[in-house]
């Protein structure tokens, strides 16, 4: 069994975000309720968004980070490449996007370093 904080990369590298979030819940022995509870969302919610019907709130994932006590870049990662990937599949993007994408990220990442930060709020 993983420790607190450790990350099956295995499971979730296969999984969505919500699978995710049932698996560490269930590591934990917690209950949807007293999941919930923790972290603000109701039961229903917390169902809904481990089978994939509901989309987990940004806004929740610094919580989330602290509640499972796993890094918050970690669950950043975890919550945006699985909401990128359903993306590209509802659009029916080729294969290729996911290395464009890479490429697009290192190219904003050496700008942003080159110039300061730069401003996506208008996007």
């Amino acid at each position: 069994m993983l420790k607190t904080g450790q990350l099956d990369l295995k499971i979730n590298k296969m999984a969505g975000f919500g699978q995710f979030i049932k698996n560490e819940r269930e590591k934990r022995d917690w209950t949807q309720t007293e999941f919930g509870n923790q972290i603000g969302i109701n039961t229903s919610a917390i169902c809904r968004i481990e089978n994939g019907t509901q989309k987990f709130s940004i806004s929740k994932l610094e919580t989330l980070s602290k509640i499972l006590e796993i890094e918050n870049q970690k669950i950043n990662d975890l919550f945006f490449a699985d909401k990128f990937a359903k993306e590209a599949l509802k659009y029916k993007c080729s294969e290729s996007v996911f290395s464009v994408a890479k490429n697009n990220a290192t190219y904003l990442r050496n700008t942003n370093i080159k110039q300061g930060k730069l401003n996506f709020e208008n996007e």
